[in-house]
This record gives C-alpha cells, sequence and structure tokens, in this order.
C-alpha cells in the first residue's frame, strides 16, 4: 500500500509577506548602517530575498551575501557540529551584519555565525529569523527579530525542506502521510 504526503498549512503566505513587511520596520528602527544583511543558506534563501525586497521598499539599500553554514547534513536533527561550506565575500569589519536564518532551534548554527562575524570586527551582529523553537536551545542565543513562534513539528516550506524537496512552497507547512 502506497502512502500520500500532502502538506498542511501552518503559516499561510499572506501571514507571511504581513510579518516580513513588519520585520523591515522593526530593523528599520534599529537604525544600523552601512547595513550587510547575510542570508544563511540554504533554508532562508525565501524569507531572506522578501524580506530584502521590504527593506527596499521601505526606503533602506543594504548589501546582500550569503554563506552556507549546517549542522543538519541530510537529515532532519542537528549533528551538534557546525560546519562552513560556502563563505561570504564581503568584508564586515566595522559594519552592522544582519544574520537571515530560516529557524533558530538549537541555536548552534547562528551561535557559530555570529561569533564568526564578530571576530571579523563586525560593529554589530543581529539576527533575524522566520520561525524560532525556544524549547530547543542547546546554546545561549535569541534572536534580535523574530517572524513566528513554531511550535515542535518539522516544518517545510518557503525555503525550508526535507531532503531538498518542498522548498518552492509559499508557505510554511508540515509533511503529513495518509494511508
Amino acid at each position: 500500500m502506497t502512502r500520500k504526503r500532502h502538506v498542511r498549512v501552518l503559516i499561510d503566505a499572506q501571514t507571511i509577506e504581513k510579518r516580513v513587511t513588519e520585520l523591515a520596520q522593526e530593523i528599520i528602527k534599529s537604525n544600523p548602517e552601512d547595513l550587510l544583511v547575510v542570508a544563511v543558506l540554504k533554508g532562508s534563501f525565501m524569507f531572506a530575498a522578501d524580506l530584502l525586497r521590504a527593506l527596499h521598499t521601505a526606503g533602506m539599500e543594504p548589501q546582500a551575501e550569503f554563506i552556507h553554514i549546517s549542522s543538519y547534513k541530510e537529515g532532519m536533527v542537528s549533528s551538534g557540529k557546525v560546519s562552513v561550506l560556502k563563505d561570504i565575500d564581503s568584508p564586515v569589519k566595522g559594519r552592522d551584519v544582519l544574520l537571515v536564518d530560516d529557524i533558530l532551534e538549537s541555536g548552534r548554527t547562528l551561535a557559530y555565525a555570529k561569533d564568526l562575524f564578530a571576530a571579523r570586527g563586525a560593529k554589530s551582529v543581529k539576527l533575524c529569523v522566520l520561525l524560532e523553537k525556544p524549547g530547543h536551545r542547546a546554546v545561549q542565543i535569541n534572536a534580535d527579530f523574530t517572524g513566528f513562534q513554531c511550535p515542535d513539528l518539522f516544518v517545510v516550506g518557503y525555503g525550508m525542506d526535507v531532503a531538498h524537496s518542498y522548498r518552492q512552497l509559499p508557505f510554511v507547512g508540515v509533511v503529513e502521510t495518509e494511508a
């Protein structure tokens, strides 16, 4: 018997769009200077793109970069070891850096990235995450800007995946299997 999968919508596209616009306003109110937005690949790519457009629409002109760091590899559970798979090209010394990620869960990846940019001389390093699961911290770290609190579910969509599937969905959802 084949099991059919479907994705249950947890946060719809319109709700995400509204919250991204609000996050852009919150970021602007923090008065960043010479802002470098660093998207943490791969999961944040859709969120980061929408956030950058919202910042532009609100009158900011941040630069954008991408870093690929991971503690998940192919699995659904953090390995606990963070690796830089692709670094940024831009200097960060003396700049305000905004790290943008899809989800803050264990905190290992974002703590590593925050420490990395601070060590490189960033004026400030702030964190902006679409989703936060506060009950899963392995390290002490908090986001400066949070889109939504996330229930203890493995979520996909809006850039997030399971084995590279479901990234294209315009919403955040949960994969469910039917008999």
